[in-house]
C-alpha cells in the first residue's frame, strides 16, 4: 500500500477523534460554559448535520479544485474548527467551531476514498478504502479514550487543541505524500449529479443508512444498557467503547479485504450477522462476559460494511464519483442520527434499555433485503445486455458475382 494512504489514514484519524470525544467530555464543556448536559448534546447533533449537509456543498465547492489540494484545504478547514472549539469564549462559538470542524469530514472522507482508490489496483481499491478508513477506528481505540483523560484531566480544551495539532499533522502528510492526480478530463457538476440516477448508486447508499443505522441504534445506548441492565459499573463504559472501538479495526480491514474479492457475498455476510447479533443483544445484555462480546462483534460486523458499500458507490458511480462518494459519508451519519432516535423513541414508550437492540436488528436487516434487491437488479441488466448483444445481425462478408 502506498505511504500516501498513512497521510489519509492520519486525517481520518483526526477526524474520528474530534468526532466522538465530544461524547466523554460533555459534563465537562457544559459545566464551563453553565448550559445543561442536553443543551450541550447540540454540540453533538451540530457535527452530525454539519457533515450530512457540508458533505455534498464542500465536494460541489471543490469540482474545480485538483484532489489534492482539496483535501489539503479541507484539513485546514479541520484545524480552523477545532482551534475555534478550544479557544471558544462562549457556548455559540463552541458550537460554530464544531460546525465549521464538521464541514471538512464528509467531503474529506469522499474525496480521500476516490484518491485511495486510484493509488492501487483495481482489485486492490476496497483495501486501500479500508486503510484510509483505519485512521477513524483506531481513532476510537485510542484517540477517544486519550482525548478524555486529557480533557477529564488537564482541561476539555486542550484536548480540541491537540487534535488541531493532529489536523497539521494530516495536512503535512497530505502536502508531502498524495500525488498530484490528475482530474478526470470532461467532468462536470452535472456529471456527478447525474450519478443519483442510477438505482445502484442509491440502493448503496440506503444500505448505509439503514446497515450502520443498526449499529448505532444500540451503540448510542450502550452506557445504560451496561450499566442498568448487564451490572457493569460506570467506569466499565470506557474500556467496553474501546473493545468497541478494536472491533471496528478487525472489521474494516476483514471488510476490505473481502469486498475486493468477493463483494455482495461479503455485504451478505456481514448484515446478516449483524442482524442476528443485535437480536441477541437483547438476550446477552443480561450477561457481563456475554453482553462484552456482543458489543466487539456489532463494532466488527457494522464497520465490514464501509469498504464494500464506499467501493459500491465508486464502482456505480464511475466516471464522477467523487459527490456520491462524499454523500455516502453523510449517509453514515443520516443512518445514526436515525438510529439514535428511534433507539430513543422505544426507551420512551417503555420498553427499557435493551429495545434499541430490535430497532437496529430491523434496520440490518432491512438493509440486507436491500442487499439482495440490489443484486438481482445487477443480474437482470447483465443478463439483459447480453440478450441485446447476442440479438444484434452479424455483418457477412459480401461476395461480388461476376457474369
Amino acid at each position: 500500500m502506498p505511504l500516501a494512504l498513512l497521510a489519509l489514514a492520519i486525517g481520518a484519524f483526526g477526524i474520528g477523534t474530534t468526532e466522538f470525544v465530544i461524547m466523554g467530555l460533555l459534563p465537562e464543556v457544559a459545566n464551563d460554559y453553565g448550559v445543561s448536559i442536553p443543551t450541550a448534546g447540540f454540540l453533538v447533533t451540530g457535527y452530525a448535520l454539519g457533515v450530512m449537509f457540508g458533505a455534498p456543498l464542500m465536494t460541489v465547492l471543490g469540482t474545480k479544485v485538483p484532489r489534492k489540494r482539496m483535501l489539503m484545504l479541507l484539513m485546514g478547514l479541520f484545524i480552523a474548527g477545532n482551534l475555534l472549539s478550544a479557544l471558544a469564549p462562549a457556548f455559540a462559538v463552541m458550537l460554530a467551531g464544531r460546525v465549521v470542524a464538521s464541514l471538512a469530514h464528509g467531503a474529506f472522507f469522499g474525496i480521500g476514498s476516490v484518491v485511495a482508490a486510484d493509488l492501487v489496483a483495481p482489485h486492490k481499491r476496497a483495501g486501500a478504502i479500508a486503510m484510509m478508513f483505519t485512521g477513524l477506528t483506531v481513532a476510537n481505540v485510542v484517540g477517544v479514550p486519550l482525548g478524555t483523560l486529557v480533557g477529564q484531566s488537564v482541561g476539555w480544551r486542550v484536548t480540541f487543541a491537540v487534535v488541531a495539532a493532529l489536523g497539521v499533522v494530516g495536512l503535512a502528510g497530505v502536502a508531502k505524500l498524495v500525488p498530484d492526480l490528475p482530474k478526470a478530463e470532461g467532468v462536470r457538476l452535472r456529471h456527478e449529479l447525474a450519478a443519483f440516477k442510477n438505482v445502484q448508486v442509491l440502493l448503496a447508499m440506503a444500505m448505509t443508512v439503514l446497515g450502520f443505522g443498526g449499529v448505532f441504534a444500540a451503540i448510542t445506548y450502550i452506557a445504560p444498557m451496561m450499566t442498568h441492565v448487564a451490572g457493569f459499573a460506570d467506569g466499565s463504559v470506557t474500556w467496553l467503547l474501546v473493545l468497541f472501538g478494536l472491533g471496528m479495526v478487525g472489521g474494516n480491514l476483514v471488510g476490505g479485504k473481502f469486498a475486493d474479492r468477493a463483494l455482495m457475498p461479503m455485504l451478505y455476510v456481514s448484515l446478516g450477522a449483524l442482524a442476528v447479533v443485535l437480536a441477541l443483544f437483547t438476550v446477552t445484555a443480561h450477561d457481563k462476559i456475554a453482553s462484552a462480546v456482543t458489543v466487539f462483534l456489532i463494532g466488527a460486523l457494522g464497520f465490514a460494511t464501509v469498504p464494500p458499500l464506499q467501493k459500491r458507490v465508486l464502482d456505480h458511480a464511475h466516471g464522477a464519483p467523487t459527490l456520491a462518494s462524499a454523500v455516502n459519508i453523510g449517509a453514515f451519519n443520516l443512518g445514526n442520527a436515525l438510529a439514535a432516535w428511534l433507539g430513543g423513541v422505544v426507551i420512551g414508550a417503555g420498553f427499557g434499555y435493551t429495545a434499541p437492540n430490535w430497532v437496529g436488528a430491523v434496520l440490518a436487516a432491512a438493509a440486507l433485503v436491500l442487499a439482495f434487491l440490489s443484486a438481482a437488479l445487477e443480474r437482470r441488466e447483465t443478463a439483459a445486455s447480453r440478450t441485446v448483444a447476442g440479438s444484434l445481425p452479424v455483418e457477412r462478408p459480401t461476395t461480388t458475382v461476376h457474369h
